[in-house]
């Protein structure tokens, strides 16, 4: 949910010890836990209420018909909030409290200091990038909204009014952006520029915003399609397509001109300050950049020998002619858009079949493959994941991009299929959904290094359940592997080592045979989200860490179905937190025993 990345506060790093003053009385322990349950709620709907674009992505249909305010006063005004918020969290005693209810007050404490301290950078002002920005977000929230009753399509339309007032307020925090310096690369705004200017001059037919009217639901009477497809066209005639086009001219002809020369984010202002903030936040650890870097440098060497192997296998003597040969032979690039929309949906359908090995508790949420949206493609991923809603009233849905697919490799889609369907996104962010037992701020919450550590962590499930038997295919599985760890030393490299997007293409075509177009995605999205491509090689290190301390200890007792269960069963947790939690689990096996 692109939209929901920056206006949704992520969870803090530091967990502060539990308090411990002596045994509580029984009625003040209630009156206590009860409290801690109210404020969390309290919370809860506050943080709906200011953002409903989290609600409608949750599927809680209240605020279907409204925007967030993105003023730079609303701005103000939450991070007001959330320090009295963080006041009244502290306040609450828990001492005595179960040990999950003790939990959340640790954990909503985190989430509302790291959003304090993260206002400080003023995220706010620097809003838009080629991957993310609102012009992409806007539409992306739409498709998400439910299309059942006339109510659904009333809400549909009024979010349309907002449109203008939404461009408008991001419009007045760029130009502050501009006059405090803090600018994006220039050349990746050049991109939020041709995209929105792309749909702002869509034919109507075929406007992302028009989408609703190709199929009306059954019950829908001919007057009410009518009066809504009129109310519709209107909407966006008169009022979404000159404001796009408003948007675009103001960052084609005011804007990108003054983005910044430099790709890294060492370049603005309190560009260093920035950077450790965002590896923190993105990796739940207290690692440093340079730390990182050295790290990824010594992981790029270990998986380079297990590639040398099979290539070897193959009848190539050296990574390099072995890379080669998959980049310059056809046939290891797609032929079409629909090939790559097949493969995806035969791996997840086949993937489907070996979850009862893998865990004792699976989701109700379906998962479906469908096509990326055609307004992101040129700048997305291979595919990403969208999570379905909490009632089930939407699926999970793999998006496939379709987007000029004969210069796109096949290999690596069989890793991405588990990753980004199952056992991968959808398992994890469904089960969390799911859960009952956790509040909703920990439930529809989110850790990167978590979430996409599970993903990355999924991906190596599939060969254990005896998958990748095309050797081609396991090599794109190692190919991913290498990929996340040249994101470890590129990612540090441009935003803390001052190294130029040049360069970061350089590293990735001297350790990857990763496609030309995939590539230029990937720097191109490291840049523009410093510290995000770290998450996943951290997450699956602990994931993988943790699971051989659970063998070792448990020996026979082990079983990875209740390992993986125990790992997703109080839905995302910074990694520190999740380390805790799976210590104490393999201690209650082992008594167990």
């Amino acid at each position: 949910m692109p939209i929901l990345r920056r206006a949704v506060p992520l969870l803090l790093l530091l967990l502060p010890a539990f308090a411990t003053n002596g045994p509580a009385q029984p009625s003040d322990l209630a009156a206590r836990r009860a409290k801690l349950r109210d404020a969390l709620d309290q919370e809860w709907q506050y943080t709906l209420r200011t953002s409903p674009e989290l609600a409608t992505g949750i599927g809680d249909p209240r605020y279907n018909d409204r925007w967030s305010d993105y003023s730079a006063a609303e701005q103000e005004r939450q991070t007001q909030h959330q320090r009295q918020q963080i006041s009244l969290f502290e306040a609450i005693d828990t001492t005595g409290f179960p040990e999950q209810e003790a939990l959340n007050k640790t954990l909503m404490l985190r989430q509302l200091r790291q959003a304090v301290e993260e206002a400080r950078f003023k995220g706010w002002e620097m809003p838009v990038d080629q991957m993310n920005g609102i012009q992409l977000g806007i539409p992306g929230l739409m498709t998400q909204m439910p299309l059942k009753t006339v109510k659904d399509y009333e809400n549909y339309i009024a979010r349309l009014h907002g449109i203008p007032q939404v461009l408008d307020q991001v419009t007045a925090n760029m130009r502050q952006g501009m006059a405090d310096h803090l600018m994006p690369p220039r050349y990746l705004l050049e991109k939020v520029g041709a995209q929105s200017e792309d749909i702002a001059t869509k034919p109507l037919a075929s406007s992302p915003f028009a989408e609703p009217l190709q199929k009306f639901p059954k019950d829908l009477s001919s007057a009410d399609q009518a009066r809504i497809t009129l109310a519709n066209h209107g909407a966006i005639h008169n009022e979404v397509d000159p404001a796009y086009a408003k948007f675009a001219a103001f960052v084609k002809n005011d804007y990108a001109p003054q983005g910044r020369t430099d790709a890294g984010v060492w370049a603005l202002p309190d560009g260093a300050e920035r950077y450790r903030f965002a590896v923190r936040e993105q990796t739940t650890t207290d690692l440093t950049p340079e730390q990182i870097h050295a790290m990824g440098v010594k992981q790029v060497a270990e998986i380079e020998a297990d590639m040398l192997k099979l290539a070897q296998s193959l009848g190539y003597h050296d990574l390099k002619s072995f890379n080669d040969h998959i980049r310059q032979d056809p046939s290891h690039y797609g032929k079409s858009g629909q090939e790559f929309f097949d493969l995806y949906k035969h791996y997840a359908e086949q993937m489907e079949t070996k979850l009862p090995d893998l865990f004792d508790h699976l989701p109700k949420t379906k998962l479906e493959v469908i096509p990326m949206e055609a307004f992101r493609e040129p700048s997305a991923p291979p595919a990403d994941y969208s999570p379905g809603a909490a009632d089930g009233s939407r699926p999970g849905y793999i998006n496939v991009n379709e987007y000029d697919p004969t210069h796109r490799l096949v290999l690596n889609v069989e890793a991405i299929a588990y990753h980004e369907g199952v056992p991968g996104h959808h398992l994890q962010f469904s089960i969390a959904q799911e859960l009952t037992d956790v509040p909703e701020f920990r439930r529809f919450g989110g850790y990167n290094a978590y979430s996409e550590g599970w993903a990355f962590y999924s991906e190596g499930l599939g060969k254990e359940v005896g998958f990748y038997q095309d050797p081609y295919s396991e090599y794109g599985r190692l190919e991913n592997e290498m990929w996340r760890s040249v994101r470890w030393v590129v990612d540090t490299g441009v935003h803390s080592q001052h190294w130029t997007r040049q360069q970061m293409v350089d590293y990735f075509q001297e350790h990857t045979a990763m496609d030309d177009t995939n590539i230029a995605s990937e720097v191109d999205r490291y840049i523009a989200w410093p510290g995000q491509a770290l998450a996943y090689k951290m997450g699956q290190m602990k994931i993988l860490e943790l699971r051989e301390r659970a063998k070792r200890e448990l020996g026979p007792k082990f079983d990875i179905r209740k390992f993986h269960d125990a790992v997703l069963g109080e839905g995302p947790l910074p990694l520190d937190v999740l380390d805790q939690q799976i210590t104490a689990w393999i201690a209650k096996q082992k008594r167990a025993q």
